[in-house]
């Protein structure tokens, strides 16, 4: 009885529209931040150095410098504060964890950065790449004097 309880209380915590996004990427994090009775919304850019944690206990860190020294925040992905998070770049990597990163400066921590692709898993097509008959298909408005 008290797990179905529990369960029911987390289900109601977790957020619904929670971005995809993984360890490597750039991600801008939105941040609500109460000052007295005001709120307001703070972005956080920074590298995605680790995920933890499942269901509402996840978490992801996010570093970048400032002023020649290195941040870090942790973030819980199911906090209300947490107002959002946008994926700016994807990173392409082959460990878990980037702790590494710590160690390194400047170009030392750039990433190379990953080429998404569809589902069919070649590149999506932009519409100068579609075939004549497919860009025929679509009625063109006769100019008006």
């Amino acid at each position: 009885m008290s797990q179905e309880l529990l369960r029911k209380a987390v289900e109601s915590c977790m957020k619904d529209d929670v971005a995809s996004f993984s360890v490597g990427d750039t991600v801008n994090v939105s941040v609500r931040i109460v000052e007295g009775e005001k709120e307001r919304i703070q972005v956080f850019t920074g590298t995605v150095i680790a995920r933890r944690g499942a269901g509402i206990a996840e978490s992801f860190t996010v570093r970048r410098i400032v002023n020649n020294q290195g941040v870090e925040r942790v973030f819980p992905i199911h906090s209300p504060k947490v107002a959002g998070v946008e994926v700016v770049r994807s990173g392409k990597t082959r460990r878990a964890k980037l702790h590494f990163l710590r160690d390194r400066t400047g170009k030392a921590t750039r990433l190379k950065e990953l080429k998404h692709r569809g589902k069919s898993g070649k590149q999506a097509k932009t519409p100068q790449d579609k075939p004549q008959a497919e860009q025929e298909e679509t009625p063109q408005q006769p100019p008006q004097e």
